[in-house]
């Protein structure tokens, strides 16, 4: 575990977190040059087409450092405030963080936002001034900045371009150097946090999780601590640029399970995973989601409902912040009561609906909630 660091990068929006992630996973050889693109952990189209991160992407690295192998999970995080939530998870699952500012536009509200999110699970920050080569970079002047919001010193503030690749060797050695190692006993009875879950159509239910303590075996009866539900791990591993099975996965690392689930409902965010035969406690800390826009979503369709239904359950357990509840009306029939994090937010789950499940639907002007 001495060789284990798990962090993420956390930055507002087009500050440069993906290019910085490519770098880091070139550098590092984690990935081929024939498998090297452009935000190569942004795999939905969607994120391509925006140029932003929408869903939180783990990978692990493989970094040697003076003589000795090092295991980095990295996990990336969006930008946007609409997917603050993503974020919310991705630091729960961490040690450390690197706070990206761009060096042309300095410190704004997201960066503030997500620094804050850091600091209340205490995370250890190393912040770094990115895209230092751009003509507009006021390298002094958002130094300043960043030291007058986290008391850092002067030189504890990394210098880097994730285009042309300047200072990634520094922030591979801070990372190693500065994040500490994660705590756990691999004694113990198993604990693991899930901070985010797919569906696959052969599959099922694919669930990401971080261990705090104990070890994780491939065919281990394991239970999901909040719905109280047993099944068999039918696949354990960890998560290169696609998932790589292993016998076992151990406490402070990062990692997947696939058990066959089918029902979304089964699988929560947030919960714990623990043996059946020696069953741990609950990890608490974990935030629930709180929606501040809420449209009316209906099927054009009034005989597709259950599919529609069906589509929401998928879509929720992509992503953990879509809340939804049954509504009806007069016009348009039964449909659903849905809460977002924000317009953005709207926009890209009616994408989803569209592109992933082929479901064209009919959304209501959305709103907020107040108190009268």
């Amino acid at each position: 575990m001495k060789q284990i660091r798990n962090f993420c990068i956390i930055a507002h929006i087009d500050h440069g977190k993906s290019t910085l992630a490519d770098r880091l996973l070139e550098h590092t050889k984690t990935i081929t040059e024939r498998e090297m693109m452009d935000q190569v952990l942004d795999d939905m189209d969607l994120e391509r087409e925006k140029g932003i991160t929408i869903k939180s992407h783990a990978i692990q690295i493989n970094y040697t450092y003076k003589g000795e192998q090092y295991v980095l999970n990295l996990i990336d995080t969006p930008g946007h405030v609409d997917f603050s939530y993503e974020v919310s998870r991705a630091l729960a699952a961490c040690e450390g963080a690197l706070l990206l500012v761009d060096a042309s536009q300095g410190i704004q509200a997201q960066t503030i936002s997500n620094l804050y999110l850091a600091i209340e699970n205490d995370l250890e920050i190393i912040p770094v001034i990115n895209k230092i080569d751009m003509d507009g970079a006021k390298i002094p002047e958002v130094t300043d900045q960043i030291v007058d919001l986290i008391g850092c010193k002067q030189e504890d503030i990394l210098l880097a371009s994730g285009k042309s690749g300047i200072g990634i060797e520094e922030i591979l050695e801070a990372i190693v150097e500065r994040i500490p190692a994660p705590e756990g006993d691999p004694e113990a009875p198993l604990q693991a946090l899930i901070f985010d879950s797919v569906f696959n159509s052969f599959r099922g239910i694919i669930v990401y999780y971080r261990i705090l303590n104990g070890v994780l075996k491939k065919g281990d009866k394991i239970r999901f601590v909040a719905s109280g539900n047993d099944y068999f791990a039918d696949e354990v591993g960890v998560l290169k640029l696609s998932m790589t099975p292993k016998q076992e996965v151990r406490a402070g690392d990062v990692g997947y399970i696939i058990t066959g689930i089918k029902n979304a409902k089964e699988v929560k965010v947030g919960d714990t995973i623990t043996l059946a035969s020696n069953p741990g406690e609950m990890i608490h800390g974990f935030e629930e989601v709180k929606p501040m826009v809420f449209a009316g979503i209906f099927p054009v369709n009034t005989d597709e409902f259950e599919e529609l239904r069906d589509c929401m359950d998928k879509l929720q357990l992509n992503d953990a912040s879509l809340t939804f509840e049954l509504e009806t009306s007069q016009a348009l029939g039964f449909g659903f009561r849905c809460g977002f994090l924000g317009l953005l937010h709207m926009e890209i789950i009616q994408e989803r609906w569209q592109r992933e499940f082929k479901k064209a639907v009919i959304a209501t002007v959305p709103n907020v909630s107040f108190n009268a």
